[in-house]
């Protein structure tokens, strides 16, 4: 039986989303990384710079161990969305050099504190966490955000993949995955086709 350290763990699971998510802005201009991919205007750079403002949050304000930089958008406290999107006076090398920082200082309190130290947000319905909790939430919320980073830089020019060093994904050239693709497009249309028919009993 081997030993585990619940705190490396955690930790280790944060930093797996956090470098997944900066991999997905690798070699793109500055407008490819602003752009708006979705309806709600979902963008790489806006993604990271949603998550500095979430690590400096949770891991700096909420244990009394301030961030210096911008925040997470709260309900009329600024233009709504303000932490998703990068403004013109904004680059987003800055953005990256800010969500790194942020990441650094998290690391510190993470490497701070107890598990069970509590930490009070001034938002939300748990006004008091611990940094376990802290944790567990920031590796939800970015693992998420990685994902949808994902979307949208394939949406943008087609690049797939976890990391340079291992895309995760089964190895098949353009042509099977056209081939897959149709196939499930054919799939969900026969499925459509039966729900109606089974409606129609």
């Amino acid at each position: 039986m081997t030993g585990t350290d619940a705190k490396a763990d955690l930790r280790s699971y944060l930093q797996d989303a956090r470098d997944v998510l900066l991999f997905k802005l690798d070699g793109l201009s500055e407008y490819d990384l602003r752009r708006p991919m979705t309806p709600t205007g979902t963008n790489l750079v806006g993604l990271v710079k949603h998550l500095a403002g979430a690590e400096s949050a949770y891991f700096g304000e909420t244990f009394g161990r301030p961030f210096d930089g911008p925040g997470l958008w709260i309900a009329g406290e600024a233009e709504p969305n303000a932490d998703f999107w990068a403004g013109p006076d904004e680059t987003s090398a800055q953005i990256v050099d800010l969500y790194r920082r942020a990441c650094a200082h998290s690391d510190r309190t993470i490497e701070a504190l107890d598990l069970d130290a509590v930490g009070r947000v001034p938002w939300g319905r748990r006004s008091e966490l611990t940094l376990r909790r802290v944790l567990v939430h920031m590796i939800a919320e970015t693992h998420r955000h990685a994902g949808h980073a994902d979307v949208v830089r394939e949406l943008i020019d087609g690049a797939v993949g976890q990391r340079s060093a291992d895309d995760n994904l089964p190895p098949a050239d353009p042509a099977w995955w056209a081939e897959y693709r149709d196939r499930l497009e054919q799939v969900a249309k026969e499925a459509q086709v039966a729900q109606e028919a089974g409606r129609g009993d």
